[in-house]
């Protein structure tokens, strides 16, 4: 499959204005509430939801920056990879407000359940949401979604990538085929190959 366009800048901007409106609903307004971008992609997407709910509700919503990889369950904690100073800027107390996890793509859900270990670690929220761009299924963890820009049924072999101008200088959502590359000792790596 050679890659496909899933959201254009302008599908990813009405999706995100839904979300917007659907977070103000469900809350009855937007009080008491915070968006926690999740690192990498979650933290722009969280700044440009709080720019539409201050559009429509002129209130500043406070966005912070959570960095969960520390509360991850697939680095042990003398890994390498583990960050030596993670990058959590929560500088306002989360207890008893409604915090809304913001993420690029759900998949598995393992960064979702390590992202909530991280929050609660930091304080005691009222309630916790979850705000995704993309939902392409194979949960392993019990977890879903309250908002979702778009649903994409996908398969394992296949790869979502989102890109956002603020980290690639570019807004798009696209979709390939990723197929595993074989040597004498087995699978190694991934390799995205055009057919």
């Amino acid at each position: 499959m050679s890659e496909k366009v899933l959201l254009t800048p302008v599908e990813i901007s009405r999706s995100l204005i839904r979300i917007a409106h659907e977070i103000i609903e469900r809350n009855e307004g937007a009080r008491d509430i915070i968006l926690a971008g999740m690192l990498t992609r979650g933290m722009p997407l969280a700044e440009r939801i709080a720019a539409i709910i201050n559009k429509f509700e002129h209130i500043d919503i406070p966005v912070v920056k959570l960095d969960f990889r520390y509360y991850r369950d697939d680095i042990s904690n003398t890994s390498s990879a583990m960050p030596k100073n993670p990058e959590t800027t929560i500088p306002i107390d989360i207890t008893g407000k409604i915090v809304v996890l913001v993420d690029d793509v759900l998949f598995t859900g393992r960064s979702i359940r390590a992202a909530m270990d991280a929050l609660v670690h930091i304080g005691r929220p009222k309630r916790v949401q979850l705000a995704v761009l993309i939902d392409r299924g194979h949960r392993e963890f019990p977890i879903k979604a309250d908002y979702i820009g778009k649903n994409i049924p996908s398969s394992t072999d296949e790869r979502i990538q989102v890109k956002l101008t603020e980290t690639d200088t570019m807004d798009s959502v696209t979709i390939k085929r990723v197929y595993k590359k074989a040597n004498f000792y087995g699978l190694k790596g991934d390799k995205v190959y055009e057919p």
